[in-house]
């Protein structure tokens, strides 16, 4: 896939998710955040084999509230697709991390793939979707007052630190 393809797939998930809804929406339909990755994006940025692969990732939340209006948790389904990565790589971690561009900073909501558990891309390109991810009150609440300071990124072996990263941006 070229990587306006990537572009054009991550615009149209949006379009299909419902992004006419507003982060601060008061009803529990979902919320959509986009990043576009990029290995330069990392701290410090990826100079290695990997340093070509680029992306994108879509984060859908179904917040959930109480019967007065306050985001009560929620989850996430994230998707996200790369290419231009050497072929076999595989990814041993894909998270949400709180901290904004430049800086590296915990992981607040984590998709399960593990070290042990990895999705491989035998061809250097491909897509994943994990659904019901469980998101609590405070990294929502967190989330959809300021975005920007939250990044989705991948890790894979060589870099462990993680592949490449984007900041969240509000889709919608």
């Amino acid at each position: 896939m070229t990587r306006s393809g990537v572009f054009v797939a991550v615009v149209m998930c949006a379009l299909v998710a419902g992004c006419d809804d507003s982060p601060t929406s008061a009803t529990n339909a979902p919320v959509v955040f986009s990043a576009l990755l990029s290995p330069a994006n990392e701290v410090p940025a990826i100079a290695n084999a990997e340093s070509t692969g680029r992306g994108a990732s879509q984060v859908t939340f179904a917040v959930t509230r109480d019967s007065a209006g306050a985001v009560t948790g929620g989850t996430a389904t994230m998707y996200f697709q790369v290419n231009g990565l050497p072929g076999g790589t595989t990814f041993r971690g894909a998270h949400i991390h709180s901290a904004v561009a430049g800086v590296n900073g915990p992981i607040v909501v984590d998709t399960g793939i593990t070290a042990v558990d990895t999705v491989a891309v035998p061809s250097g390109s491909g897509e994943f979707t994990f659904s019901g991810v469980t998101v609590s009150a405070a990294v929502m609440n967190g989330i959809l007052a300021n975005p920007s300071a939250y990044y989705f990124n991948v890790h894979t072996p060589l870099n462990p630190g993680g592949v490449m990263r984007g900041q969240l941006v509000p889709v919608g």
